[in-house]
């Protein structure tokens, strides 16, 4: 494995005993997907493909009683915090080398796990698994998400603090150079919003996401002048409900 990959891969095994009490964000894109998943056909098997701690196993669950569904995370503990009584096979693994056969799947189900990844690598592994006329049910984040972090920063340092997530141009071929056909591509910034900065923050670092690829990267704590500075810059966007982050979130239905 990537190093890389290994560190995003420790920020969410971190993250997994508390994910679920700061994973509203989650949870309400999860449900926004499935009331999006519109299919003529009633899938067999399901991939949820990076499961976290399994919210959307219970979405899958209560749309398709009767499928068998196989819970896939790279993150083992998180599959540790899966609900009990969770009729699933639990999978620890890759979704960009996925340990399933070719065309085993009627629907791969991914929310916000494709962002970590290589997407046009991923792509190819969702279209080999899936059988004929299967289905892929997936969001994952564009490239304004935490964009008021990238702004607050601004006159602060030099360095990278965000990730930079993919585009709709390079989403699109990604999809379309794998052979899928894309059925709906929405796109839609979802705000979030905190009482102060630390708490912002540490809702980020808390869900996993904090790990910013290594490219000019910071390669320590900031200075006290420099947090002064950022701090003050996000006071300035404080909305009447407080701090905002935003996150820039694709939702896509496409077929093999």
């Amino acid at each position: 494995m990537k190093p890389e990959k290994q560190l995003v891969r420790s920020a969410f095994a971190r993250a997994a005993p508390h994910y679920d009490a700061v994973a509203d964000f989650q949870r309400e894109t999860g449900e926004r997907l499935s009331a999006q998943c519109q299919m003529d056909s009633l899938p067999a098997r399901v991939l949820d493909a990076g499961c976290g701690t399994g919210h959307g196993l219970q979405l899958i669950a209560g749309r398709w009683p009767k499928a068998e569904i196989v819970a896939l995370d790279f993150a083992a503990p998180m599959l540790h915090q899966l609900p009990p009584g969770t009729s699933t096979l639990a999978v620890c693994g890759d979704i960009e080398a996925l340990p399933l056969m070719n065309a085993s799947v009627d629907l791969v189900w991914s929310s916000l796990a494709i962002q970590w990844c290589d997407t046009g690598r991923v792509a190819l592994e969702f279209q080999r698994i899936l059988r004929p006329g299967g289905h892929l049910a997936a969001t994952t984040l564009g490239p304004d998400t935490f964009a008021e972090l990238r702004r607050a920063f601004v006159g602060v340092d030099e360095f990278r603090h965000t990730n930079d997530f993919i585009d709709e141009t390079r989403l699109r071929t990604a999809l379309g150079s794998a052979g899928f056909d894309l059925l709906t591509l929405r796109r839609v910034g979802m705000q979030r919003h905190y009482p102060d900065l630390r708490s912002l923050l540490a809702s980020v670092r808390e869900l996993g996401a904090s790990h910013v690829a290594a490219r000019n990267r910071r390669p320590g704590l900031m200075g006290k002048t420099a947090w002064r500075r950022f701090s003050d810059n996000f006071e300035r966007m404080r909305t009447s409900c407080g701090l905002p982050l935003t996150y820039d979130t694709y939702f896509i239905l496409a077929q093999k």
